[in-house]
Formats: C-alpha cells, sequence, structure tokens
C-alpha cells in the first residue's frame, strides 16, 4: 500500500500493470478504487504501469482541513510527487472533474512531468457552473449531492465535511489553465459527457483550438462511473499515443 508524503500530508496510490506510466486522478467524493470499478485500470494495466492517486481528503489519504492544503499548486505538487516517487520523470495523466483541475494544474506548475494530458468532466476556462443567482457555493453543491447521490458521499462524516469544502472552494483556481493546455508539450484530448453542463464550453474551446474532444453519453456522474466500452477504448488509445 504505497504513500507518498509531501509537504507533510500522506498521499496514498494504486500501482498496477507495466509499461509507460499513467496516473488517473478521480473527482471530489470519489477515490483511486474508482478507476477499477469503471474498467479504466484493467483497460490500461495491459500495456502501462497505472497509478492511481487518492487526493488528499479522499480515500486513504490524509484529509487535513487547513484550506490552504488543498490550493491548485499544492496538489499538482502532490502527484509530481507520486510521480517523482514512481521513479519516472514523467507521466501521461487522465483527470476527471475536481481530477481533471489538478490534472490542469499540474500541466501549469509542473510541465516538465507531463507526456500526455486528458481533461475529463471540466470546464477549463470557467470551472463550476453558476447558478441563476450567481456563484454555486458549496452548501449549495452539498445539499444537492447529498439529496441525488447519497451512497457517493455516505462516507464523508462531519469531520471531513471540511475537507470536502475546501476542495471545492479550491475549484475557483484557474489562473493560467488556458495557456498551461495550449502551450504545453504534450497532446492534450477534452472528454465530456454529452449531457454535461461542461459540454458545450469544452467542445467549443477544443473546436476553436484544434483539440480533440471526446465524447460520452451521459451527464457529469454516470460519465465517469459507467464510461462504456467505447469510451474507455478511446481514452486508452489516446493514452498509448
Amino acid at each position: 500500500m504505497p504513500f507518498v508524503t509531501h509537504r507533510g500530508q500522506r498521499i496514498h496510490y494504486t500501482v498496477e500493470g507495466e509499461g509507460p506510466l499513467v496516473v488517473l486522478q478521480h473527482g471530489l467524493f470519489m477515490d483511486a478504487a474508482s478507476w477499477t470499478a469503471n474498467g479504466v485500470v484493467e483497460a490500461l494495466a495491459g500495456r502501462h504501469r497505472v497509478a492511481c492517486v487518492d487526493s488528499l481528503g479522499h480515500g486513504r489519504s490524509d484529509k487535513p482541513v487547513d484550506p490552504a492544503l488543498y490550493a491548485q499548486d499544492q496538489r499538482a505538487g502532490d502527484l509530481a510527487a507520486v510521480i517523482d516517487a514512481l521513479g519516472e520523470p514523467k507521466a501521461a495523466v487522465l483527470g476527471y472533474s475536481m481530477g481533471a483541475w489538478m490534472a490542469v494544474g499540474l500541466a501549469c506548475h509542473h510541465p516538465e512531468k507531463v507526456s500526455r494530458l486528458v481533461v475529463g468532466g471540466w470546464d477549463l476556462l470557467n470551472g463550476v457552473p453558476k447558478t441563476p443567482s450567481g456563484p454555486l457555493t458549496f452548501d449549495l453543491f452539498w445539499a444537492f449531492a447529498r439529496a441525488t447521490a447519497p451512497a457517493l458521499v455516505a462516507w464523508v462524516t462531519p469531520e471531513v465535511e471540511p475537507a470536502m469544502r475546501a476542495c471545492f472552494e479550491a475549484l475557483a483556481q484557474l489562473d493560467g489553465a488556458r495557456g498551461a493546455v495550449l502551450g504545453g508539450d504534450f497532446p492534450v484530448l477534452l472528454w465530456n459527457g454529452d449531457q454535461d453542463a461542461y459540454a458545450p464550453p469544452m467542445r467549443a474551446f477544443a473546436a476553436a483550438e484544434g483539440l480533440p474532444f471526446l465524447s460520452s453519453p451521459g451527464g457529469h456522474v454516470p460519465t465517469i462511473e459507467t464510461p462504456g466500452a467505447e469510451t474507455v477504448a478511446a481514452l486508452a488509445a489516446f493514452l498509448a499515443g
């Protein structure tokens, strides 16, 4: 059960397979094991060494409550530390939702660590969608999550909730994302469910900038929980180069 300690926090990750390194970063409320449950690890492990990282605040990683520890540059550093711990100079990185925000952060702050980048389930230009009355707050988001996806958030105890708030509020940090994605020395794939609110702006961004765009059937959560064989195969093909 490997851990790496970075900035005083223990970050847990799992490793399967052999070959070029791929790092998978999950979204808010999920964990490293979600990539096995949805079939992505099985699809990749025959050709890659696949590292699935428990984000700070999630899974077996530490769960501090200090919001400063959840800043994008800090958590991008966690991913860089995992890549270093595995003895590789760089990795192909696939992130979904909050994990995509972290992957973009790695491209911003440690571009030399990225060989290929998949930004899934995320609007890297605008971040979390706004409500008709303004920015979406954590309290509204948390109430919605508990009502619509109780199984997904059942593990979040009152002691852990401040860490989830810090994770959510850090998602507003978007500076440098566009330049990192367009100016990096690596291929980029944008991926969204066709019913996801993030899909229209990212489809338009991909078309305007000449980036490949992968569309999956379904909304934000179903797209990652049950991506389907065609989507998984397309992700595997891109990550293999």
